[in-house]
């Protein structure tokens, strides 16, 4: 499992602890440990292809790639995605992915993870699955000081 890096503003570091001493990985710390291609960033560079050769051309080493339909995997591979984040895909979908993907590069399945789906997505074969609820929804600990004598 994987958290995501939406976190709580100034929280973050603790947020990320939590979720390894919780047995998870972390999956980025935040926007400087990669690069990751969502579709606004494909719509305006007129491809996912053409998106990831430019973070590729700007010296990006570490580019994951949010492709949401199967024909935009080989173009992402092609042009040097080193991870690819299937957005919302079912488990089905998500295994016809991975075979597409062949071990060219970490998959990783997100949205639409509940524990009613948790078991067949990893059954899919993907190399992670991501959940924001690790940190999004997290209760509050219940935190209180008192000063002896006050």
């Amino acid at each position: 499992l994987l958290d995501t890096r939406k976190t709580i503003p100034g929280l973050r570091r603790l947020e990320k602890y939590a979720t390894r001493m919780g047995g998870a990985t972390n999956h980025r710390m935040g926007l400087w440990d990669a690069a990751m291609i969502k579709d606004n960033h494909v719509a305006v560079a007129g491809g996912v292809g053409e998106a990831v050769r430019r973070a590729r051309d700007a010296g990006i080493a570490r580019i994951i790639v949010e492709v949401d339909r199967i024909d935009q995997i080989e173009p992402a591979l092609a042009a040097g995605a080193t991870h690819l984040l299937l957005d919302n895909m079912d488990p089905p979908t998500l295994h016809e992915a991975v075979t597409l993907v062949g071990g060219r590069a970490p998959t990783e399945a997100s949205g639409g993870v509940r524990l009613d789906t948790i078991r067949a997505i990893a059954e899919s074969g993907v190399t992670y699955i991501s959940v924001g609820r690790l940190t999004q929804s997290a209760p509050a600990a219940d935190i209180g000081l008192d000063f002896a004598n006050a």
